[in-house]
């Protein structure tokens, strides 16, 4: 049962580093499963958090020309997102279990009505995007030091740290509609952030593993990051290509039955 439940988890972890590539939110593949398999909420979102960083390395190696086009212009998006994220991940270890046993399913929700509102936003921001004769394409460069658009990564990078599951999504929106670009232009640094969120929140996990005894299943951490960064190098390079109808429908069903695991 075990060998099954493991061969799970890195699929998932396979396709979640795809998916985190491409669109972010790759977590409610992988969270819900380890909540599945019995793992205790906040055990599980400290597991998935250090598992799924080595997703998000991936995928930044695979978009780091890229993101060396606007290296220049991220240092205080960067240090917001890393101070926040790590805000966001303490008020994980100080959250009592029996609370997450009641926020999670609550958090996943959220995170799977972002998901499936996901197109519609999409949409909007290519729409606001064609009205403007004068929108760019490639670099964004200097909008990202604007505080509209430093302020608002930073309260998402709280929950991020805090949960992780769909903060791609939130990271695109913002970055989006901040910089009035496609999303192919900001989603390498939407993954760039997505790893300074998630590293900084694994280290902080560590720390507090080492020295407070934050339980963490170090099995299921090594399955998710061997799976989640096959998935998340290829996904850098394909992962547009695939129907994101598809893969947006597989996390609203493995969330769904996670969610179905948790109530019954």
């Amino acid at each position: 049962m075990l060998g099954l439940s493991a061969l799970l988890l890195f699929v998932m972890g396979i396709l979640a580093g795809i998916v985190n590539a491409a669109v972010g939110s790759g977590s409610l593949l992988t969270l819900p499963v380890l909540l599945a398999l019995g793992v205790p909420p906040g055990v599980a979102v400290r597991t998935n958090t250090i598992g799924m960083s080595f997703a998000t390395i991936a995928s930044v190696l695979g978009f780091r020309k890229e993101i060396a086009a606007e290296k220049r212009h991220l240092a205080p998006l960067s240090l917001t997102t890393i101070v926040c994220a790590s805000a966001g991940s303490i008020l994980l270890l100080l959250s009592p279990s029996s609370a997450l046993d009641i926020v999670v399913p609550i958090l996943i929700i959220v995170a799977l009505a972002l998901v499936i509102g996901q197109p519609y936003l999409t949409a909007w921001l290519n729409k606001r995007r064609e009205a403007d004769p004068g929108t760019q394409t490639g670099p964004v460069g200097e909008a990202y030091e604007s505080p509209w658009l430093v302020a608002p990564m930073g309260a998402a990078a709280v929950y991020g740290g805090y949960f992780t599951a769909a903060q791609g999504v939130l990271y695109m929106g913002i970055l989006g509609i901040a910089t009035s670009r496609s999303m192919k232009d900001v989603n390498p640094v939407k993954n760039l952030m997505q790893l300074y969120v998630n590293a900084t929140a694994a280290i902080v996990y560590l720390v507090a593993f080492v020295f407070f005894d934050a339980h963490v299943w170090w099995v299921g951490v090594v399955i998710l990051a061997v799976g989640g960064m096959i998935g998340g190098y290829v996904g850098s390079h394909v992962a547009k290509r695939l129907p994101n109808s598809v893969l947006r429908a597989t996390i609203v069903v493995v969330a769904l039955v996670a969610l179905v695991r948790q109530f019954v």
